[in-house]
C-alpha cells in the first residue's frame, strides 16, 4: 500500500440471520384420554440458521389443579438427541420431539411448552 491506504477501499456487505426454530406442526392437540392413561404425538423442530452446534432445552408446564395441588403432567423425548448440528451442506438437521400427557386428576390446559437453545433463544 505504500503508506497511501486512502487509494484503496474496502466494502464489505452481508445479511445477519438470527437462529430460529420452527415447528411443525406449530400447534399441539392432545386428544382426551382416561385418568393415568399417556398420550403421545410427535413434533418436527426444525432448526434454521444455527452456525455452531446448540443444544435444545424444554421447559414443561406446571398446572394447578382445583385444590391447590401441582402437578407436571407434560414429558417430552428426543429419541434421536436434542442437539442441533451443522450438515455438511450447511443445514440443520431436524428433531424429533414426543410430547406426551398423563394425569391422575382430571384436567385441561391451554398454554405454552418453550424449547430454548444455548443461548436462550
Amino acid at each position: 500500500l505504500n503508506d497511501n491506504p486512502s487509494h484503496y477501499k474496502i466494502t464489505l456487505s452481508g445479511t445477519v440471520k438470527s437462529p430460529k426454530i420452527n415447528f411443525d406442526p406449530p400447534f399441539l392437540m392432545l386428544m382426551p384420554v382416561p385418568l393415568n392413561v399417556k398420550t403421545e404425538t410427535a413434533i418436527n423442530i426444525i432448526p434454521q440458521h444455527y452456525l455452531r452446534q446448540s443444544q435444545i432445552q424444554v421447559e414443561l408446564p406446571e398446572l394447578e389443579l382445583e385444590d391447590g395441588d401441582r402437578i407436571y403432567p407434560f414429558s417430552v423425548q428426543f429419541r434421536e438427541g436434542q442437539d442441533i448440528v451443522l450438515s455438511s451442506d450447511g443445514t440443520n438437521k431436524e428433531l424429533i420431539c414426543h410430547i406426551s400427557f398423563r394425569s391422575p386428576r382430571p384436567v385441561s390446559f391451554l398454554g405454552n411448552i418453550f424449547f430454548i437453545d444455548e443461548e436462550e433463544n
